[in-house]
């Protein structure tokens, strides 16, 4: 292992750190805390500090010479609304809202790589460290973007990471090609008509339409998709009436879809506005479709991956790098980003015991801090090496 020693020897600093934002979660767009714990951080290393971009978010600039290479790092900030179940003296402070996710883990190990760098200077060019809101489905790479953010800071290349319960702390994944799904949301609300629990044939039941449709909705990818394309349609709330005896007039059914194309997302969305609209017709309600496609596939590029994979096996070994796995079905919106800027989307083990994401048990891993801070110096160390003389 040849991890930056200085980082190793921050672990005491990156844990307090780490765990004072988990205890302090805050959701999308309303990370005021933990922007200005980001930005005091940033000025006192001595970087440049811009705040409010795309609402909460921060950016900091480092610059070394007067090349203008320059490199992008990025990091999550947000929270989740899950009542924390953990009861570790860190646990969230908020109830209901908590780091289910490890974007706690995410921005101390990007600020842990500030520290270094600043101190360092071991390189010729800007880096820019981007911590970026509301990532869980609320808009927060678009922000930053409409706001200008790669106008103001243009970047060459841009990495980004992500923790990943189940693998092995100190493995890193830098894979080339589609790595997370298209990810929408959809809300289908269906009118019928109320009436006495005793009586049903006097209304017309949307609990009977919801109900066909939760079955229905599932043939879209067994039965409209290729087999080998990948998609998963997840209705994830139901929501219809408030008494025992009343047949409501409407219900409402939510969830998610998730694809590794556009093309897929489309096709879906029509087939789901056909079955319901048919359905509900059927039985003699109506049915309103609203479909959001929140996220686009993230997609490596094959040499920026490929550079990320030489530091990864420079800074763990060969053995513990993963340069080749199937795309996850889990989306992210740094798919924007990278829309924009040549990227890579790298994985980091949490742990094989760790929870779940998005689960009330989750606890990002304090062992992982400096695996993903030394990867983030290390590529800026390595792409922006000063010329030789």
């Amino acid at each position: 292992m040849a991890l930056i020693d200085e980082i190793v020897e921050m672990q005491d600093e990156l844990t307090a750190w780490r765990r004072d934002i988990h205890a302090h979660p805050e959701l999308g767009f309303e990370e005021n805390r933990t922007a200005s714990f980001v930005a005091a951080r940033l000025r006192e290393f001595g970087l440049e500090v811009y705040e409010g971009i795309g609402k909460t978010g921060v950016v900091g600039v480092l610059r070394v010479g007067n090349e203008t290479r320059s490199i992008g790092l990025r990091a999550d900030m947000d929270a989740l609304p899950i009542l924390e179940n953990n009861t570790f003296a860190h646990r969230s402070t908020h109830d209901g809202t908590m780091h289910a996710c490890g974007h706690d883990g995410h921005t101390t190990m990007l600020l842990g790589a500030a520290k270094y760098l600043a101190s360092k200077k071991n390189f010729r060019g800007q880096v820019n460290f981007i911590f970026q809101p509301a990532e869980e489905g609320i808009g927060g790479a678009k922000a930053m973007i409409e706001d200008g953010l790669f106008d103001q800071f243009p970047c060459d290349q841009l990495y980004a990471m992500h923790n990943a319960p189940g693998v092995p702390i100190g493995k890193l994944g830098a894979v080339a090609g589609i790595r997370t799904a298209a990810g929408a949301f959809f809300d289908i609300d269906i009118t019928g008509r109320g009436a006495h629990g005793a009586f049903p044939n006097q209304g017309i039941d949307p609990v009977i339409v919801a109900a066909e449709l939760v079955g229905s909705l599932q043939t879209i990818v067994s039965r409209s998709l290729p087999p080998a394309m990948t998609a998963v349609v997840s209705i994830t709330q139901i929501h219809a009436g408030d008494a025992y005896n009343v047949i409501p007039g409407k219900a409402r059914l939510a969830g998610t879809v998730r694809t590794l194309s556009l093309d897929a997302m489309v096709h879906i969305e029509q087939k789901m506005q056909q079955l319901a609209t048919g359905i509900a017709g059927a039985h003699g309600a109506a049915a309103e479709l609203s479909f959001r496609t929140i996220f686009h596939p993230v997609i490596n590029d094959p040499v920026v991956s490929a550079d990320a994979a030489a530091v990864c096996k420079a800074l763990v070994g060969d053995d513990d790098v993963i340069t080749a796995s199937p795309p996850g079905t889990g989306s992210e919106d740094f798919s924007f980003m990278s829309e924009v800027v040549p990227s890579c989307y790298l994985i980091l083990g949490n742990g094989e015991s760790s929870s779940p994401l998005h689960n009330q048990d989750y606890d990002f891993s304090d062992d992982a801090l400096k695996y993903g801070a030394s990867f983030f110096a290390k590529i800026v160390e390595t792409k922006l090496a000063p010329p030789e003389v």
